[in-house]
């Protein structure tokens, strides 16, 4: 892989990983048009840690206060002090728990899907049809921007059934984070804390997709080069740019206007594959 050639994939990452187009559709395609046949797992990483950190960077506080509570929790289990109260009282704490509930479809999903990923990684048409897919999706959330979250009102079945949408945008086609923020808004959460949920979810799905993979790079002995590099760097920078209008939209209520862009994009590559 050329050096320029690694940059605009790391910067299609970085764009399209918070933006609700999907990375792993973008990136097929673009590897697909620069001619690259080879697995590319050490440079997949490496980008996706680069927009990882970027929700790292835009959470900070969140993550703060979620890593402070869980702590606080951990230390009186410990110590044999009643902290079954703090589930109930400690926002945080809540949050924390409907991350980890909706973590676990997803790692059941990844996981079996991962059986089939030179299928689905290679296939134009699934990607084309998922694309259209992403953009009905997105252009039905249009009716759901003035949700209004009621106490009490997200519980286990929410976060699972995010879970489970965030587990099925393992396909290239599908955004995780236009499926996620969706589904969230289709449940009744507001647009604000969908999208929070969303972004926060993403941390330990993405933090172990990549475990998984740097496992298999140290079977395989891959080492990180200069592109690779080169092209995280530009995955963190446009993820930030990226995750930061992202957010802007969806208060804005304007998160559904990427829905004609994945249509045309989705229309494209099928009559590119038929024509």
């Amino acid at each position: 892989m050329e050096l320029y050639q690694g940059i605009i994939l790391g910067i299609i990452q970085g764009l399209t990983e918070f933006l609700p187009v999907s990375s792993s559709g973008h990136l097929v395609l673009g590897q697909i048009f620069f001619g690259i046949t080879q697995s590319q797992l050490i440079f997949d990483i490496s980008v996706h840690i680069g927009t990882l950190l970027a929700v790292l960077v835009v959470y900070a506080s969140d993550i703060r206060d979620i890593l402070v509570s869980v702590s606080r929790f951990i230390s009186k289990a410990v110590l044999l002090r009643p902290a079954t109260h703090l589930v109930k009282e400690d926002k945080n704490l809540y949050l924390a728990g409907l991350i980890l509930i909706g973590s676990v479809p997803t790692a059941f999903i990844g996981l079996f899907l991962k059986q089939f990923e030179d299928i689905i990684f290679s296939s134009t048409v699934l990607v084309g049809i998922m694309l259209i897919l992403t953009g009905t999706i997105l252009w039905a959330s249009k009716n759901f921007y003035f949700n209004k979250s009621k106490k009490g009102g997200f519980g286990i079945k929410q976060a699972s059934i995010i879970g489970i949408s965030q587990g099925l945008a393992v396909i290239p086609g599908i955004s995780r984070s236009g499926t996620t923020i969706a589904v969230g808004m289709f449940l009744g959460l507001d647009r604000h804390n969908a999208a929070k949920f969303s972004f926060l979810l993403s941390i330990p799905a993405i933090l172990g997709a990549q475990v998984l993979s740097i496992k298999d790079m140290i079977n395989k002995g891959l080492v990180i080069d200069q592109v690779t590099i080169y092209a995280t760097i530009a995955s963190f920078i446009t993820g930030l740019i990226a995750l930061k209008l992202l957010l802007s939209l969806v208060h804005s209520g304007r998160f559904h206007l990427f829905a004609p862009y994945c249509w045309l994009v989705g229309s494209l590559v099928l009559l590119s594959k038929f024509i």
